[in-house]
């Protein structure tokens, strides 16, 4: 009774800003979970085991046995919020939709209709409890009423469900806030005061142009620096979802848009979506962020990953859900040329299917390939899209940085001593963890310095929270001497201003990003004034050029000249130079939306491994042998807290134990994790497992 009451909360707010009749979302917020009333679902509720071989018993199936009750005029969206709101109504992954049931089990009705004399009776209670008026239901009644349901979704044509979206939303909302669900579903779906983005500074060329523009969209294009994201938040118009590549960017432009609007907007509902971003650190390095609201719907500003976006394309669970809370909202793809390009075919379908659902689309990059750009503008038509660019002149003044190029990282130990003697800050990245660690261990050997860190995806997530904290507010602080060494989670809209760099080759829009965090605070003083960058050489095999082509890191050390100045003006033409070409059809076979509607039965969706499988994705959990205890009994943030990001064949051919609860993860010897350098693949095997915990 009391999570009916939460969803039903939610789902009145949900209604009203989402342009649905209220009193019907009641009555489909109400009725969704009645049937966990049946004598069969409380028995099964309290097995510490399952067995699935059993037959299969579907809660939502059994909620609308009631559906006599209601008006018949409303049994269309009724069933819609009801019969899916788990499970796929047909060819669901564990085959569990009604549909699947009816084709395959003698008497799906029988089982759920089992002691009906005996719980339905409570089931009536409940609702009259919730102002319906009611009155018994027969067996025959309650079979007709399930037939109507069959018969209703055996009809179903290809498309979504708005309906389905708002009882899931509602349902998942009420079930991560509980009692709190009525105070932080009135604080939802609020347009943020966005009058601080009005700020001028004729540093910040951007800042000086009119966003008033009645283009619907925006292309921008401008170095880091420019002022693009001040621009783009300038475009929208209420609430706005803000994409970003990696975690460690979006963590960062997360505290940034809390700090810059935190005076204009007290009570701001402003959330982050990634893969980890239930374990991210307050300011004071302490507390964590409030965890349950990130990935519900509502929120005034959402900041997250396109992977975040993904099921819209791929029709995976929750897709409707995601459509619901972003439909005619204003959407800021900043640097979407720095993804794969698998990725980069996902992000073409989401503007696509964005530009459908009537959101304004506002696209940031500092070095987008004109092929890509072109698909953009072709998606969203040019005649809607009001294109920014600085002037040659402009650009001219954001000349600051120097290229050398180096055959080997020890070519670079003399001038990174003489940085630090001049008490500069100096960022290492490499393409890989391993060789960042390797770097890492050296320099820590060679050189003399209080302040050195290492960052990248291999830690546990608490402590990379951690990391990225004191990145930000300890070594890019003050004036001391420092060296960070890196992975690629830094190229992206983190807002760190280090003196040197030495990096590997890389791609050139990539090698543009990792440049933007050198030299990067603009003042009167600095422009004019460059900053060394120091590019390694590419390997001689595909082997060590991984995870990029080797061809691209060929070319892309080849175009820049050595000892010359990095001129803004000449990037774009260096760019279409190595990327004339992109193949963004690799996933369209997977796509759900195709000329302008869904590919897939409605009140149906994919399954996740659809999805992974398209990005490529085999990310794995892991945890150590001596956190075991404490991940067995910790909640799901705890445990995400723990857990060290892996790939699957990095693990999974080793030997090592794995769980079997939580997100069932590999253990690895203690041995091979350090607070400091991270997961360490030397020690993953099981003959570095601490021989006591063996011990009966």
């Amino acid at each position: 009774m009391e999570h009916l009451e939460h969803v039903a909360q939610a789902v009145k707010t949900m209604a009203v800003h989402c342009g649905f009749d209220k009193d019907i979302a009641m009555k489909g917020a109400i009725l969704h979970d009645i049937g966990k009333t049946s004598s069969i679902f409380q028995k099964r509720l309290t097995k510490t085991t399952i067995n699935y071989s059993r037959e299969p018993f579907r809660h939502e199936i059994a909620s609308l046995f009631f559906l006599s009750l209601l008006d018949t005029e409303i049994h269309s969206p009724v069933i819609d919020m009801v019969v899916a709101h788990h499970k796929s109504i047909v060819q669901d992954g564990r085959g569990l939709g009604i549909l699947d049931l009816d084709y395959n089990w003698d008497d799906p009705f029988g089982l759920h209709i089992k002691d009906w004399d005996a719980w339905s009776p409570i089931a009536l209670d409940i609702l009259q409890y919730f102002g319906w008026e009611t009155k018994e239901i027969t067996i025959d009644q309650a079979r007709a009423s399930y037939n109507e349901v069959l018969c209703y979704c055996e009809k179903k044509q290809l498309g979504w469900s708005k309906w389905k979206g708002l009882l899931v939303a509602a349902d998942h909302y009420a079930s991560a806030l509980c009692e709190k669900t009525e105070t932080a579903i009135s604080k939802s779906f609020t347009a943020p005061n966005l009058g601080f983005y009005n700020r001028q500074n004729s540093l910040y060329s951007l800042s000086m142009m009119d966003a008033t523009d009645s283009r619907k969209h925006t292309i921008v294009t401008a170095p880091t620096g420019a002022g693009k994201t001040d621009f783009m938040i300038r475009r929208c118009k209420g609430r706005f979802f803000y994409t970003l590549p990696f975690q460690a960017s979006i963590n960062a432009m997360y505290n940034r848009l809390k700090d810059e609007l935190d005076k204009d907007n007290p009570n701001l509902d402003i959330r982050m979506l990634h893969a980890s971003s239930r374990v991210v650190l307050n300011r004071d390095g302490k507390s964590y962020e409030e965890k349950a609201l990130q990935d519900k719907i509502g929120s005034s500003i959402k900041v997250l990953t396109p992977h975040q976006m993904a099921s819209i394309v791929f029709g995976s669970r929750g897709f409707e859900t995601i459509l619901l809370d972003i439909m005619g909202c204003d959407v800021i793809l900043d640097e979407i040329h720095t993804y794969t390009d698998v990725t980069k075919a996902i992000v073409q379908k989401i503007i696509t299917i964005l530009n459908h659902f009537d959101c304004k689309i506002h696209i940031g990059t500092a070095t987008m390939p004109s092929v890509l750009y072109q698909q953009a503008l072709q998606i969203l038509g040019e005649k809607n899209v009001y294109q920014v660019n600085l002037t040659p002149e402009t650009l001219k003044t954001f000349d600051r940085h120097i290229i050398y190029k180096i055959t080997d990282f020890e070519q670079s130990i003399p001038t990174i001593e003489q940085a630090l003697g001049k008490q500069q800050k100096v960022l290492v990245v490499c393409n890989r963890v391993s060789s960042a660690q390797n770097l890492y261990k050296k320099l820590k050997q060679m050189l003399i310095c209080k302040k050195t860190l290492l960052l990248h995806s291999r830690f546990k997530r608490k402590d990379r929270a951690d990391l990225e904290r004191r990145l930000i507010t300890n070594f890019n602080a003050g004036n001391a001497p420092c060296i960070v060494v890196s992975t690629q989670v830094v190229e992206v809209s983190l807002d760190i201003n280090f003196d040197l760099m030495i990096t590997e080759a890389a791609p050139l829009d990539s090698l543009i990003q990792r440049f933007g965090r050198i030299n990067r605070k603009r003042s009167k003083d600095t422009i004019g004034k460059y900053k060394p960058v120091y590019i390694i050489k590419p390997p001689e095999n595909d082997i060590d050029a991984k995870p990029y082509e080797l061809t691209t890191l060929n070319k892309s050390y080849e175009i820049l000249a050595d000892g010359e100045i990095l001129q803004e003006r000449e990037i774009q033409s260096k760019i279409d130079a190595i990327f004339a070409e992109i193949d963004t059809t690799t996933i369209e076979q997977s796509c759900v939306f195709k000329e302008g509607e869904f590919h897939l039965t409605e009140l149906s969706h994919r399954p996740k491994s659809v999805l992974l499988e398209s990005l490529e994705i085999d990310s794995v959990s892991c945890i150590t042998e001596s956190d075991i205890e404490r991940y067995k009994e910790a909640n799901s943030d705890e445990r995400i807290a723990l857990e060290v990001p892996s790939r699957y064949w990095t693990v999974a051919k080793r030997g090592l134990e794995m769980l079997s609860f939580g997100h069932q993860p590999f253990v690895i010897p203690d041995k091979a994790y350090c607070k400091e350098m991270g997961l360490n693949t030397e020690y993953l095997s099981p003959e570095h497992y601490d021989v006591e915990r063996f011990f009966l």
